[in-house]
């Protein structure tokens, strides 16, 4: 089983995150962020990650600093599960409506930190989630699982559905990237050897 368990204490935030990535979509997640616990169980859910994330933050200033710190450790997290990257599919894809909303999302594991952002999400907040920090989110998170991560709004004006598709896209995008390809079991992805 590939797992991994990390936690990181700062002065701001106190985060926990367990990880399988062989699982089935079991989740228990508490951050302090509504709207983020949703999104990660959603996340779980759609990328048959067992998933544990608690994060003790300061909410009482904003979001920003849970939602961020979460992304790191959640990145850290999967690149520890993935050890050498030996006999992963690297690749994934997928174009997944949510009602109005299109999203395409495509993933490379690659080694190098890249993320195309091409969401347009129209209002400032969705309840009292800051829109801007779904950006914040994966920007963390490539910043420590080192991929290209591509993210692109083809049609929708529905705030809530665009981030939710676009969570619901990631986990399923990045079960795919990680997915054993049972011919190639034995090798790194890479004509390098090494990502």
């Amino acid at each position: 089983m590939r797992t991994a368990e990390i936690s990181r204490k700062t002065a701001e935030t106190d985060v926990y995150v367990s990880l399988c990535l062989d699982g089935s979509g079991n989740s228990e997640i508490s951050t302090g962020v509504g709207f983020l616990d949703h999104m990660l169980t959603l996340f779980a859910k759609h990328g048959r990650f067992d998933l544990v994330v608690n994060c003790k933050g300061d909410v009482d200033v904003d979001d920003h600093h849970s939602v961020e710190d979460i992304a790191i450790v959640l990145g850290q997290a999967f690149k520890n599960a993935l050890g050498d990257m030996r006999g992963i599919c690297r690749y994934g894809d997928i174009i997944l409506p949510m009602d109005e909303t299109l999203i395409l999302c495509a993933i490379d594991i690659s080694g190098r930190s890249f993320l195309g952002y091409g969401l347009d999400i129209p209002t400032e907040k969705v309840g009292t989630f800051d829109t801007e920090l779904t950006e914040e989110f994966f920007s963390g998170f490539v910043r420590n699982l080192p991929m290209s991560l591509h993210i692109k709004q083809l049609a929708g004006t529905n705030s809530h559905h665009i981030i939710e598709g676009t969570f619901k896209a990631f986990g399923r995008t990045l079960a795919k990237a990680v997915k054993i390809d049972e011919e190639f079991a034995d090798e790194i992805p890479s004509t390098k050897g090494v990502l």
